[in-house]
Order: C-alpha cells, then structure tokens, then sequence
C-alpha cells in the first residue's frame, strides 16, 4: 500500500507520522510559537530530526469555535513557509480548505492537501482533481468549526462517517483522481462527543476495510482531557496511546504533535510485529 503524492510515493507498510507544523497566532495547542517563517522552519527541522515522515503545514487553526482566517491572511503565513519547506526533502502536506490556497502551494511544489472540508468547498476538488499526481486527504467535520461542538452529530457516527468519506472518495474518482491519491480522515473531535470519539477509534479496524489507507489525529484532542483530567500542554501520554491504538487496529498514518515520543513508541510497535517461531 502507497499514497502517490506530487512528489513522492510514500511506503505505508510502515506507519506514517505526520508532524504538526502550525503557522498560527491561535492554535489550541501551539497557537503563536511557530507564527513567522523563521521559527516555523525551525520547527519542521526538529520534527525531522525527531522522526518525521510527513509535515503537516497549517495557516488556519480550526479549533471548535475559531473564526475564519481570511484568504490573504492565509497566504501570507503559509505561502513563506512553504517555499523553504519544500527544500526539506520530505512530503509536505498542507491543512487548508481554500481552493487559491490549494493552487497557490500546490504551485511552489507541495505533495498533499490535507482538507479538513473534505474538497466541499466550490472550486476545491476542481484544483486537486486538476493536479496530475498530488496526494488529498479527506476528513469528515459535522458542521464548521465555529459551531461543530454546540451541536454534536447524533445517531451512528461510524456508519455516517464511513459513507460520507467514500461519497466524496467517489466524487473524486470520477473527476479522475486514482485511488492511490486518497487518504480518509474520520476527524476526531470536529463535531462529535468524546463518546463518538472514542467509538471511532473502537471501530478504526472496521474503517480500515473500506479499501482506503486512514489517518488518525488524536494528539492533544480535548477528549483525551476528558477522559484523563489532563490539560492541553500534559497530553503527550494519552496522545502517544490513542496513536499507537490507531495504528494497531489499522490507521496508516497518525497526525501528532509530540513527534519523538509516537516514533519510538512505534518502533516498540513494529519490533512487536514480527512473528513467533513456531513450537
């Protein structure tokens, strides 16, 4: 199994960790520590030092309950960030909604729109369909991030969430993207209860045989505060378990801010997999 990307095809025999790299004033987690083209570079060079396979870069947070980020705005904090980045040598994917976003770095030589919209927006599945080989990841969201949590999905969520990703894995195969451009993402904690949450990650081997490599971002995600009482700067741990419980029951690749710790958790993990002699 592979994900074909702009410009590379990524090996998902082996669990892929995604750093975060927030280019932000206002994430939930890391809001404002990596907001200019300098620090952020730092940032993505210590998640590549730490492990990283993948850099996930965003100009938008999309906590419950943020506002919306402006398109220049946007370009402005990302479009710097990417044109050094793309000289890192490794995938990068960039966490927007906004089809200009999507074409602009796209341009500069990005490999993956990781679309938190799921390509709903007008105008964006346009820009992935029209790209010859770049990477998308899909994730289901309940509403939008300004109302997402004030009224939770009801009902089934993982059936709901199941045939919403592979409608609009569909819409895009009939636009002619291939299959092994798509990633799905069930989007943990965008318009679901910590209960549904969890449900998600009960079901991930069920997700998984829907015939699409997944990715799962539990890092810091506030169900893991509701379940352990922790606050967001502690949930390293719980993060790093909800990560290495996704991958064991079939996540491909997992979305983290704690990048060192998930690598050597997933190196026990993988030494773990090899099979017991015979008796």
């Amino acid at each position: 199994m592979h994900w074909q990307t702009s410009r590379f095809q990524i090996d998902l025999s082996r669990p892929q960790v995604m750093g975060i790299v927030n280019a932000t004033p206002d994430s939930f987690s890391d809001g404002g520590r990596h907001a200019n083209t300098t620090d952020a570079m730092r940032h993505c060079e210590s998640l590549l030092a730490q492990g990283a396979d993948i850099l996930d870069i965003g100009g938008e947070s999309t906590r419950p309950g943020s506002p919306a980020v402006s398109l220049d705005e946007e370009l402005a904090r990302v479009l710097p960030l990417v044109r050094s980045a793309v000289g890192l040598g490794v995938p990068l994917s960039i966490d927007t909604y906004k089809p200009e976003v999507m074409r602009a770095v796209l341009d500069l030589g990005a490999d993956i729109i990781n679309d938190i919209w799921a390509l709903r927006q007008p105008g964006a599945m346009a820009v992935v369909a029209g790209h010859p080989a770049c990477g998308v990841c899909l994730m289901h969201m309940h509403r939008d991030p300004q109302t997402m949590q004030a009224a939770p999905m009801e009902g089934d969520v993982v059936s709901q969430v199941l045939s919403f990703l592979e409608q609009c894995a569909l819409d895009l195969h009939a636009l002619g993207v291939e299959k092994s451009r798509i990633v799905l993402d069930c989007g943990i904690g965008f318009g679901k209860t910590v209960e549904q949450n969890f449900a998600l990650l009960a079901c991930q081997p069920l997700l998984s045989r829907a015939g699409y490599p997944w990715l799962a971002g539990w890092s810091r995600k506030s169900s893991l505060g509701a379940v352990t009482q922790w606050p967001v700067s502690e949930r390293m741990v719980p993060s790093v378990a909800a990560a290495l419980l996704a991958v064991e029951r079939g996540a491909r690749i997992v979305r983290v801010h704690d990048v060192r710790e998930t690598v050597a958790a997933l190196q026990v993990w993988q030494a773990s997999q090899i099979p017991p002699p015979s008796l």
